[in-house]
């Protein structure tokens, strides 16, 4: 039809956790055919602890993925690629260098988009644009990478004409439960933002138990939550008709995307 929108489609990824594709267990979702899609997005995480050949493993692992456009943020294991961590955690067989070689790595691929903190715009081939605020920070919890004070009003800077919100770590009481210590561990700054800014997407990792997509519909302080979803194929179901919930004004499609689950088994799908 003459001047109707361009559909685009996006696969969402976090807590990788240096998973080898060539060694993987054949039932592991990540281990399935995925489909073609315009935008992949990985919300960090991608390795245990840094490292420079795990930051090469995980390109390798991004390499698989069939996407005009791959766009990453790290993750608080992602220890090197955070200047200041590093910096001031060094241990005595580590290189000070090693923080400028880690990003040298993640950006020398030029399929993959390593984003830093702030906002980017894209255009995409079939004409589609879109602008994206990306964060690897999420409150302190343990002597890891890209935290701050929890209580900190880390994200008053968030812009209110952004469609997607990509960061590490979840808002406060979405998708960020931990049963096993009967707590929420996301970030209230980063809800009242996200509230003000009123994305259509806000997607997001860090709490493997989080895993799922909830579709909130601020105008009417309603919530609608799909529960868990076992098979890859209801997650891509149950994730587009959330997206099609989320294109009404008002309305924000949350996503924790986070494949692996208790003691790093990657059993959630994309």
């Amino acid at each position: 039809m003459e001047g109707a929108k361009p559909t685009t489609t996006f696969m969402i990824m976090s807590e990788t956790h240096n998973y080898d594709i060539t060694a993987a267990d054949p039932t592991c979702p990540l281990a399935q055919p995925l489909p073609k899609v315009d935008v992949l997005l990985h919300c960090g995480d991608l390795t245990q602890v840094g490292g420079l050949s795990a930051y090469k493993k995980a390109l390798r692992l991004l390499a698989t993925v069939d996407a005009e456009l791959k766009l990453v943020i790290a993750g608080n294991h992602e220890i090197s690629l955070d200047g200041e961590y590093w910096q001031t955690h060094l241990d005595e067989d580590d290189e000070l260098e090693e923080h400028d070689k880690a990003v040298a790595i993640m950006n020398s691929d030029p399929s993959v988009t390593y984003l830093t903190e702030g906002t980017h715009a894209f255009t995409l081939k079939n004409g589609s644009t879109f602008r994206i605020y990306a964060s690897p920070y999420r409150p302190e919890c343990g002597d890891w990478a890209f935290g701050y004070p929890r209580g900190e009003d880390h994200f008053c800077h968030l812009p209110q004409n952004v469609d997607i919100v990509m960061t590490h770590g979840p808002p406060q009481g979405i998708l960020d439960q931990i049963p096993s210590k009967a707590e929420h561990a996301g970030c209230e700054s980063l809800l009242r933002a996200v509230e003000h800014a009123k994305p259509l997407m806000h997607c997001f990792g860090h709490i493997h138990e989080g895993y799922g997509a909830e579709s909130h519909d601020w105008t009417e302080a309603a919530q609608e939550s799909p529960g868990s979803v076992p098979s890859s194929h209801e997650t891509a179901t149950t994730m587009a008709q959330d997206a099609r919930l989320s294109t009404r004004k008002g309305s924000t499609l949350f996503v924790n995307a986070a494949i692996m689950v208790d003691h790093n088994e990657p059993r959630n799908a994309p």
